[in-house]
């Protein structure tokens, strides 16, 4: 069996039932004017992943691999939307209201589309999703099974947030996981390095953690 060197030990790869799932690689959180920048936060830390993602994305659709694309937002009368959620903490602009990108994480608006070197092909799998994981009230846990996948890797945003919760959902589910530490980001890199230690902890608690030319290494070797 073939493996990729990740951490805490190497990662047995199972060719043709891996897939990749890349979180929420949106405008709206990755551009300044988008509700990542409204918080306050630095959106250039996304960005500068947009490369690596693409890169990995390329490398698995290169050798027949699926790829599996998420995206927070909401219905447009807001009715997947709780209050807890929406009346959170102090932004400037709030989850349905207009920004400069239309309104703040509503499918269909400018702001929530994935961004454009980054965009799905024709016949990927994309997700909308309206909680932090992707398995929540959404279609992602029968298009895995319709796959056939047994272990995802994940990039995206954020680590801690929307990519560990789904990575937690999934290894809940029996699913294999590996987190491409290099292609995840967080707008503080302390919680960014956290999330990854807690992933990895206690023998793969969660799942492994490697770099991206690990993972295409494995991938195009096997």
């Amino acid at each position: 069996m073939a493996e990729i060197a990740a951490q805490p030990f190497p990662f047995a790869f199972k060719p043709r039932t891996m897939a990749l799932v890349v979180i929420d690689m949106q405008r709206d959180f990755a551009e300044p004017g988008g509700f990542g920048a409204s918080l306050g936060n630095d959106v250039s830390r996304v960005t500068a992943i947009v490369p690596t993602v693409k890169r990995l994305i390329d490398g698995f659709r290169a050798v027949g691999l699926p790829v599996i694309h998420t995206m927070e937002c909401h219905r447009p009368d807001l009715s997947d939307l709780p209050p807890a959620k929406r009346n959170r903490g102090n932004p400037s602009v709030r989850i349905g209201d207009a920004g400069p990108m239309g309104r703040v994480l509503i499918a269909g608006e400018p702001g929530t589309a994935i961004l454009g070197e980054l965009a799905p092909l024709p016949g990927e799998i994309v997700i909308e999703k309206p909680g932090k994981g992707a398995f929540y009230a959404t279609s992602f846990g029968d298009d895995l099974k319709r796959l056939g996948a047994e272990q995802l890797v994940f990039a995206g945003v954020t680590t801690e947030v929307c990519v560990q919760t789904t990575m937690r959902e999934a290894n809940d589910r029996g699913y294999e996981c590996l987190l491409a530490e290099d292609a995840t980001e967080s707008y503080f890199p302390e919680f960014k390095a956290a999330a990854i230690a807690m992933i990895r902890a206690q023998g793969a608690i969660v799942g492994w953690t490697a770099t991206t030319d690990q993972v295409l290494e494995g991938i195009a070797n096997a």
